[in-house]
């Protein structure tokens, strides 16, 4: 039969922790084994009155033991008492007061022993009290009338109970009345005023007592107060005085501080160590004194002192010898000050240094039992044998006792007894029991034939064998029927029989046999482990906001292992769904009809299965579907009054009060925490809970002083923190767990340097952190070699050889024990530079530009180190074509991993290359292989390095060209290409000449003068073309104005001389549109003034293309700057630029890869140049001619006025008496004076545009485009892009459109376009 256990993994570390506490002195119970006590009540055991009184005392052993009980030191006779009776198969008493009997009657010691025939354990002494928590007694406290500053103390003096009560103040509300620095409760309850205030007055200053453990609260009568102010008193004292007789008094008198409580100069304080330690000083003084504290000869303990109630109360956690001392408080004011002398004396109880442990021996072994103690005075130790004092117990001959220790030699079956230590001074006892049980038996496995684990892929698997045997077994593990005994890394053998595999993957699955073996005979038991695919939520609810009365659905889509399975359950703010039929649970989502304002919350999706469990939640937002009128909303006031019960060593209750949520419901309380031994004034996240809950039930880890406080958070966001919550300090226990990140490196040939994460300090459990290092080399059979550090993340070997792995393992350790044994891992020594050079390297040429390596391996025990790969260093000795040698660059590739080959790629073409390899690890490179030379094929050149359009004739160009920068090879020919272009981009025929290699210029002859050429021109090598570079150049004009002449639809040139008749030449060629076979731009030329330039350009390709303008100072290494162009316009002007500086451009086209111009060079006038300036774009000409314009404007309008004052106004008569040339109307077709006809004589003056309608110059027109301009260098710009001045190339202009004249408007006509 299989047994079935499924291991989720948020339990593992709890399952190990569990299972390591089982050890092989667990002894089964059907072997015969003294008694044990297992479970008893505490020490001081106060019960409740109203309740039967019950005393626990519970043991286990073989055979099972009886129960006796002794009272106040003498024997307990139950059967004499009818109240009084023992639970069947127990120790445990239970006192039936319910029924008429009275707790008191049962005050006293009480001591329980457990015994069978292998011995006798006793119980600790259990004090039994009765709680306390009497009434106050009557009594009226007489009203209290103080002047105002003077101090006050209102006395609690609660009824004395047991356990003592908690003192807090509140008023008739029950709210707690605010304390100060002026105001606040010491520590025995009363309240002091340093000195009081006129708002200190009122009825009900009230003391409470809370009595815990009745869970009762006690009230004391309410004690009036009233302050009397000295203004109050003045008024008084005028109302019965003259205005001669009162001069006014001082508002409040100062005074200097004196202390109420201590009394006089010097006290003394006794504490136990460990405990907590409390000094008060309370002041009196006008202004509130402020108190200090200091050591004398000393200082105040660092992560163990703190102030509490505003400095009043000095507190000392876990109070050691070293804390005794002078503790002196200062109170100070503006007058003076005042001291007392505190004299701490710090004793102690016993506590452990080492507790006896049971022992379990086989006949003929030899075993110890010690029992070691400390305190203050020294703990005297006594041992008792059998609950009998080992002085009068019967006599042992194996038995030797040696003060704190007793030996056992050559035991025997009768050596079986129970042993007491007590160690004891005046502060208090320890008890302990430890068995000696005499067994001889072979090993047994206590864990479930056939047991079945299954895991989580990815997470730890527990496999369990629980074993006994007398003498210990020895433990080992197999997988499979005939499998290996396990050992290495991957697993991790524990004390107790347990094996861990730490990352259990899908092939762990299978059957694991644990044998256990000793000298008596041996025991195996097999197991089976299954690991199972993690459960996944891949379809999570998301985010709503729905309005109310609308529908809403959550989708949660999971995916998990098959044989698993899953429950998919809903949860809304972490409860169960409410009983509700609008909410629908379907297979895979959550929907919700009719939604209403309490729907709004965070539901949760939860998958969960035997072994794991998912969730992911969303939030529901319900908003109204209409405006409504505006609630304020906000944060939730801080949540107070946190209060700590149920101390325990790992675990602790925190309660609070929840503040005003402020509109916004409380959707969830965040806990946090601050360690304030070992991180104060830092604050952690500890756990959240839901809104409606006020208690939380925390963990905790060993040796921190912890303090907690509570965030409030609604939809508006968090709370202001709550005031922190009393300090806890935990007990310290060994280490839980060792540090991570474990590496093992060398960093010198002959040394292995171990690292580690060190644990954070509350991780440490207890004080003392160290660490223990341990290594050995692997695979040598070698001991392990330790060493024990201080709290460090390093350590150092030295003298390792060289890269030899090494298994490593660092262990946590304090001063109360060793963390579990840490998992191995694998490191290795330092190391050193490889030893050779890598062989038989190849070198296989595939193209002119890319070759590939081959290379033998080195043997890896040369290479000393991690085989990183190899790397090729190789270089270019010359060009083949050139023959030149020029600087050496080396390059280099690196090949990863233990590669035997690589490609050089980049190669240039015709060229002698060398190269070697080496090999590399971490250390660095080996030595290089002999140099290999190769060398690359002819490739195809690249293009000329310039072509350059010179001497433009009727009928010639000249073109020279540069050799290409990288010819590939041998050079065979040029290829030049060219064809006619007319003024619509239309191409004409094209042309092909070949030109010899060793030709470096050509003059074209018998071309079409004035006509527009583009040229492709290339070069060759036997490999094939290379890349071409293009250029455009016109013939120039017939200087007798001839028209062009016709270019031969199939001829590259005419073969026609100039001479001949123009008329033969009237008819056009025929041109045939072509779509360029790439876009480009060409042409771009600059026209520069001193601080801007002018930039045009020819395009061709696709419309609507963006362009931009690059550049830069020409010859320098600066980035290029880059200039958007507007809409897709074929000019710019540079702006800003320095004058006399030679700048270089080039223009682009956006969205086209590699799509630019070729550079122009051009350089700026130099400032305050003598070159002549056109007068019209001087700005004081500009504001001359506005100047003028303004006044004809006026004129114009007097005029206007005066001829409609006077009626008819005959233009001619007055042109005649007043021939002003200034006021005449221009001609519309020259812009010169004339008159008006004798048909406007009588009419107005007429406003508007004197240019006529049909030569109208459109703004759109005029503003972003150029037209055409010459070659020449006259032609300027303006800033705005605009010419002005005339225009000085030869070549002939279209019109441009709008405007019949090519001329450029003058000033003239400036003013005229104003008027």
């Amino acid at each position: 039969m299989m047994t079935k256990k499924s291991l989720s993994a948020s339990r593992a570390p709890l399952i190990l922790f569990l299972c390591q506490m089982i050890t092989a002195l667990e002894v089964p119970l059907d072997l015969s084994q003294p008694p044990t006590i297992t479970q008893q009540s505490p020490k001081d055991y106060i019960v409740d009155p109203r309740e039967n009184i019950v005393i626990q005392c519970e043991a286990k052993g073989k055979p099972p033991p009886s129960f006796s009980w002794t009272r106040n030191g003498t024997h307990f006779d139950i059967d004499k008492d009818a109240r009084v009776t023992m639970k069947p198969n127990s120790g445990t008493l239970v006192i039936n007061i319910m029924n008429g009997g009275k707790a008191e009657a049962y005050e006293g010691v009480y001591q329980c022993t457990a015994r069978n025939e292998r011995g006798a354990a006793i119980s600790n002494n259990i004090v039994i009290r009765p709680s306390r928590s009497p009434l106050w007694t009557k009594e009226k406290p007489e009203p209290k009338q103080v002047q105002e500053g003077d101090s006050l103390v209102l006395h609690c003096r609660p009824p004395i109970g047991l356990p003592p009560p908690i003192i807090f103040w509140m008023d008739n509300s029950f709210q707690r009345l605010p304390q100060s620095e002026r105001v606040s409760q010491g520590l025995n309850g009363d309240l002091y005023f340093s000195n009081v205030r006129p708002e200190d007055t009122r009825e009900d200053y009230i003391c409470y007592a809370r009595f815990n453990h009745t869970q009762t609260i006690q009230q004391k009568q309410p004690i009036s107060v009233k302050v009397f102010s000295m203004d109050s008193m003045n008024e008084t004292i005028a109302a019965n005085l003259s205005d001669s007789d009162f001069y006014g008094a001082k508002s409040v008198t100062e005074r200097r501080p004196n202390l109420l409580t201590p009394a006089g100069s010097t006290s003394t304080k006794v504490e136990l160590r460990g405990n907590t330690l409390l000094l008060e000083c309370i002041a009196g003084g006008v202004p509130t004194p402020v108190i200090r504290w200091i050591k004398e000869g000393g200082e105040l303990p660092a992560n163990r002192t703190f102030f509490e109630n505003f400095k009043k109360t000095l507190k000392i956690i876990d109070v050691s010898e070293a804390d005794a001392g002078n503790y002196k408080c200062v109170a100070r004011n503006v007058l003076g000050s005042v001291h007392h002398t505190i004299t701490v004396t710090v004793k102690a109880a016993p506590y452990w240094i080492t507790a006896p442990r049971n022992l379990v021996l086989s006949p003929g072994e030899d075993g110890t039992l010690i029992c070691r103690a400390n305190g203050n005075p020294k703990p005297n130790i006594n041992w008792l044998a059998n609950g009998v004092t080992i002085a009068i117990a019967p006599v042992d001959p194996s038995r030797k006792v040696d003060g704190d220790t007793i030996m056992f030699s050559d035991v025997q079956e009768r050596s079986s007894a129970v042993y007491q230590c007590n160690a004891s001074n005046e502060y208090g006892y320890l008890l302990a029991n430890a068995f000696v049980n005499i067994l001889a038996e072979s090993p047994r496995i206590l864990t479930l034939p056939n047991t079945l684990y299954q895991v989580i892929a990815n997470h730890p698997a527990l496999l369990d064998c629980s074993y006994f045997g007398s003498p210990k077994p020895e433990i080992k593990w197999f997988k499979g029927v005939k499998g290996n005994n396990l050992h290495g890394d991957a697993y991790v053998f524990h004390d107790n029989g347990t094996l861990e595999i730490p990352v259990a993957q899908k092939d762990s699955t299978g059957t694991y046999t644990c044998i256990a073996s000793n000298k008596l005979g041996k025991e195996e038991n097999e197991v089976q482990l299954e690991v199972k695919d993690p459960t996944m939520i891949i379809k999570q609810p998301e985010y709503k906001i729905i309005q109310r009365s609308g529908q809403v659905s959550f989708e949660c889509t999971i995916k998990h292992d098959p044989t698993l399975l899953p429950t998919v359950t809903w949860l809304k703010d972490n409860s169960e769904l409410p009983d509700d039929e609008r909410l629908i649970v379907g297979k895979e989502n959550l929907t919700i009809l009719n939604v209403t304002d309490k729907d709004d919350g965070t539901y949760t999706c939860v998958a969960n299965t035997t072994l794991d469990s998912v969730s992911a939640s969303a939030v529901l937002t319900i908003v109204a579907p209409s405006p409504t009128p505006a609630i304020i909303y906000a944060h939730p006031n801080p949540p107070f009054d946190l209060e700590l019960t149920g101390h325990l060593e790992r675990s602790i209750q925190l309660s609070w009060i929840p503040g005003d949520d402020n509109n916004s419901p409380i959707t969830n309380f965040v806990i946090e925490y601050e360690d304030v031994m070992h991180e104060p004034g830092v604050w952690h996240y500890q756990t959240e809970v839901p809104g409606t809950q006020t208690t939380a039930q925390l963990k905790l880890s060993p040796y921190v002083n912890y303090s907690f406080r509570v965030v409030a958070v609604n939809e508006i966001g968090r709370s202001q923190p709550s005031e922190p919550s009393e300090q806890y300090l935990t007990k310290a226990a060994n280490p839980d767990e060792n540090p991570s990140g474990i590496q093992g490196i060398g960093s010198e040939p002959d040394n292995l340097v171990i690292t580690w994460e060190p644990l954070k300090g509350f991780q440490s459990n207890g004080p003392g952190l160290q660490y223990k290092v341990s290594w050995r080399q692997k695979d040598a059979d070698d001991e392990w070699t330790s060493v024990i550090v201080a709290n460090v993340s390093k350590y150092i070997v030295s003298g390792t050889p060289t890269f030899v792995p090494y298994e490593i393992k660092v262990q946590s350790l304090n001063d109360l024990g060793y963390a579990p044994e840490p998992s191995e891992v694998i490191g290795h020594s330092g190391e050193d530079l490889p030893m050779v050079a890598p062989n038989n390297v190849q070198v296989h040429v595939i193209n002119s530009t890319l070759a590939k390596v081959h290379w033998d391996p080195v043997p890896l025990k040369t290479v000393r180190g991690h085989l990183q790969g190899y790397r090729i260093y190789y270089w270019k000795v010359q060009s083949l074509s050139q023959r030149s040698r020029r600087h050496v660059e080396k390059k280099i590739l690196t090949f990863n991993g233990n590669r035997t080959h690589g490609m050089l790629p980049g190669l240039e073409p015709y060229s002698s290359y060398r190269l070697n390899v080496r090999v590399v690890n971490g250390k660095g490179e080996g030595p290089a292989s002999p140099d290999k030379i190769f060398k690359t094929p002819e490739g195809v050149p690249s293009a000329p390095s310039f072509l350059k359009i010179t001497d433009p004739m009727l009928d010639s160009l000249t073109l020279e060209w540069g050799l290409p920068t990288y010819p590939n090879g041998i050079l065979t020919t040029y290829i030049l290409k060219f064809q006619p272009i007319n003024s619509t981009h239309e191409l004409g025929p094209l042309v092909e000449i070949r030109i010899p290699a060793n030709e470096t210029s050509l003059i074209l002859r018998n071309l079409n003068y004035s006509t527009r050429y583009k040229f492709y021109f290339y070069a060759q090598t036997s490999v094939g073309s290379g890349s071409q570079i293009t250029e455009e150049a016109v013939t120039i004009m017939d200087e007798a104005g001839i028209l062009p002449p016709a270019v031969g639809a199939g001829k590259g040139y005419s073969e026609t001389l100039f001479a001949t008749s123009p008329v033969l030449h009237t008819v056009r060629p025929t041109f045939y549109k072509v779509r360029p076979v790439y876009p480009r731009i060409r042409n771009v030329s600059a026209a520069a003034a001193e601080t801007y330039a002018n930039i045009s350009w020819e395009y061709e390709g696709p419309d609507h293309m963006n362009f931009y303008v690059e550049y830069g100072v020409a010859g320098s290494k600066e980035d290029w700057k880059k200039d958007i162009v507007n809409g897709s316009r074929s000019f710019f002007v540079l702006k800003g630029l320095t004058p006399g500086t030679a700048y270089k451009v080039r223009v682009g086209a956006e969205g086209l890869s590699e799509f630019m111009s070729s550079e122009d060079v051009f350089e700026t006038g130099p400032a305050m140049a003598s070159r002549q300036v056109d007068i019209a774009t001087q700005g004081w000409f500009i504001g001359l001619m506005c100047a003028v314009a303004l006044l004809i404007l006026i004129l114009l309008i007097v005029c206007f006025i005066r001829r409609n004052k006077g009626g008819k106004y005959p233009v001619k008569e007055k042109e005649d008496a007043h021939a002003d040339p200034e006021i005449q109307p221009m001609k519309e077709d020259d812009g010169t004076f004339g008159e008006y006809s004798d048909a406007e004589d009588h009419k107005p003056l007429k406003k508007g545009s004197r240019t006529p309608s049909d030569r109208t110059v459109k703004k759109e027109d005029s503003d972003d485009s150029l037209v055409d301009y010459g070659e020449g260098v006259n032609g300027q710009f303006n800033e705005d892009g605009s010419f002005i001045g005339q225009y000085s190339g030869k070549k002939e202009k279209e019109p441009a459109e709008g405007n019949e004249s090519s001329e450029a408007p003058s000033p003239v006509n400036a003013m005229n376009s104003f008027v």
